[in-house]
């Protein structure tokens, strides 16, 4: 199963944040897009939806930005991925209609392999995929440059 590019990058933004677990500015919108060179309209909804689905405490207006809502041992990866992906079905019978699928009983295997892909992503925290944070803070630039000056 491969990840949406949302999902994808839902969890990069996750992880950016968790790995600097000290800082007391808020992220920004600006800040995610030249780190990881995205769309800031992406982004954008990014947030808003990780925000609404309570990852993320968002701050609007001018001084404004965003953190973690909770601490990342206690965001659970396979509820994050369930969360961020539109389906998760590894397959869609209907489009085209198959006419094998009265039949077929391909979907019950790959049903059976997205559990077992999500039982293993429950054993894991956002936590547990940034424990080697100062090689992570190695990969990213220097945060005692601005925004400003990474463009």
């Amino acid at each position: 199963m491969q990840l949406t590019r949302y999902t994808d990058y839902g969890i990069r933004i996750l992880m950016y944040m968790a790995v600097q677990p000290e800082r007391q500015e808020l992220f920004r919108i600006a800040e995610v897009t030249k780190v990881f060179e995205l769309s800031p309209n992406h982004v954008s909804k990014i947030i808003h939806h990780l925000g609404k689905s309570g990852y993320l405490q968002t701050v609007r207006g001018k001084a404004g930005g965003f953190r973690l809502a909770r601490p990342s041992a206690d965001i659970n990866l396979g509820q994050l991925v369930r969360t961020l992906e539109h389906s998760l079905a590894p397959v869609d019978c209907a489009k085209p209609y198959c006419i094998l699928t009265p039949a077929c009983q391909l979907r019950n295997v790959l049903g059976a392999a997205v559990a077992a892909y999500l039982a293993v992503l429950d054993r894991h925290s956002l936590a547990d995929i940034v424990s080697n944070g100062d090689e992570l803070m190695k990969l990213l630039p220097d945060p005692t440059i601005s925004v400003l000056q990474l463009g």
